[in-house]
């Protein structure tokens, strides 16, 4: 969404979101001339807030009421003006907003649930199931939300065969078979290796049989997910140029060939969020615990986003908003949501459901810490 806003606009609508997160009563002037030092009278904020209203920002509940963030509101806050540590620890921070950061900033948060996932589980010493059952009571307790793990992916499919054919000048297709016989393949570009290489047909063929039979000895028996993460570099030094090239495209194949499917989630802190203002009605409780508990993968297919291909093997927070959760029972509340893997290969994900009044900071520090946590804490477990 494409919001202009002046720097006072941007102080003005932090501050009324930070008001309304923390004591979910509609926000006045007068409460932040009290509780902010904005550096303005109180005519001037009102005067801002009705600007800001008629930007689809804010909103009057009732029109003695003071205001309350949108959607649209909390977008522009999570997109433009939280803290900037979330959006890139690059990112520089103004004196302003500095001075309008909550006192326990995310950073310390996101310490702090390293600290206890550390702390109460030990990957060593326990199953897979049992690990993130605790990450998700951590993760529950700390955010004040719904904490959601979904289960990892099967990944046990072993390569049988692979095989590399030029199929005509300048390309080749890889083809891999499984175990299960399933047969998977990409054509790729020769362009990325070397003109030498390209010098003749025959010799392109005796090369890549060569590399093919290669790969067959050390790689048959081995999982996909093993192939995406292998060292190229073990390669002999005569075809040491086709090392980079087949890492990216055995890795490429391997997240499609692994399509992601819909597993158990795990489910805890429904009983403390509940209890907020926002869900006192009994109807919209029983809609979202019927989504939690009899279409979760329908909600699967929400908090398990697969990154884009440049993104893959970064971490990437996802925040949807309101009605931009297109399953009706949490259209009025905010997912947070991330990816864990194995290497480069994205296998469950973790994530927070709340209400729209959330502490944006705070769960986002909470979701990434967890995420990477658990990207940690996989790779000691067989696939």
């Amino acid at each position: 969404m494409e919001v202009q806003l002046t720097n006072r606009q941007q102080h003005i609508l932090w501050a009324t979101v930070r008001h309304y997160i923390a004591t979910a009563e509609p926000v006045g002037s007068k409460a932040l001339v009290e509780e902010y030092d904005l550096g303005v009278s109180s005519a001037t904020i009102r005067n801002v807030m009705g600007v800001l209203e008629k930007s689809g920002l804010l909103y009057q509940p009732h029109a003695s009421a003071g205001r309350v963030p949108s959607d649209s509101g909390y977008r522009i806050y999570v997109d433009q003006l939280i803290t900037p540590y979330l959006r890139s620890r690059s990112v520089s921070q103004t004196d302003a907003t500095r001075s309008l950061l909550p006192r326990n900033s995310p950073e310390a948060l996101g310490r702090e649930v390293e600290v206890a996932l550390h702390k109460h589980l030990q990957w060593e010493d326990r199953s897979l199931e049992t690990l993130l059952q605790g990450a998700a009571q951590i993760l529950a307790t700390l955010s004040g939300c719904i904490s959601l793990i979904a289960m990892p992916q099967t990944t046990t499919a072993l390569l049988r065969h692979l095989q590399l054919v030029q199929i005509e000048a300048g390309q080749i297709m890889l083809i891999v078979v499984t175990e299960g016989y399933e047969t998977h393949s990409k054509l790729m570009d020769l362009s990325p290796i070397s003109e030498e290489t390209q010098r003749d047909s025959e010799v392109i063929d005796r090369e890549l049989q060569i590399v093919s039979n290669f790969l067959n000895t050390h790689l048959r028996g081995r999982s996909l997910l093993e192939l995406a993460n292998l060292n190229w570099s073990e390669l002999d030094q005569e075809f040491q140029r086709y090392g980079e090239f087949l890492k990216n495209s055995v890795a490429e194949l391997t997240r499609r060939t692994l399509a992601p499917t819909a597993t158990q989630i795990m489910v805890r802190g429904v009983s403390e969020v509940l209890r907020q203002p926002e869900f006192s009605q009994l109807q919209q409780v029983q809609t979202i615990i019927h989504l939690l508990e009899e279409e979760q993968d329908q909600l699967w297919r929400l908090i398990f986003e697969e990154p884009e291909p440049e993104d893959a093997g970064k971490s990437r927070v996802t925040v949807r908003i309101g009605a931009e959760n297109p399953l009706e029972p949490i259209r009025t509340c905010t997912l947070i949501s991330s990816t864990y893997r194995r290497g480069s290969i994205p296998v469950g994900s973790v994530g927070v459901l709340g209400p729209t009044r959330l502490d944006y900071e705070s769960a986002i520090a909470v979701v990434a810490s967890a995420a990477d946590y658990l990207s940690e804490a996989f790779s000691y477990f067989n696939p």
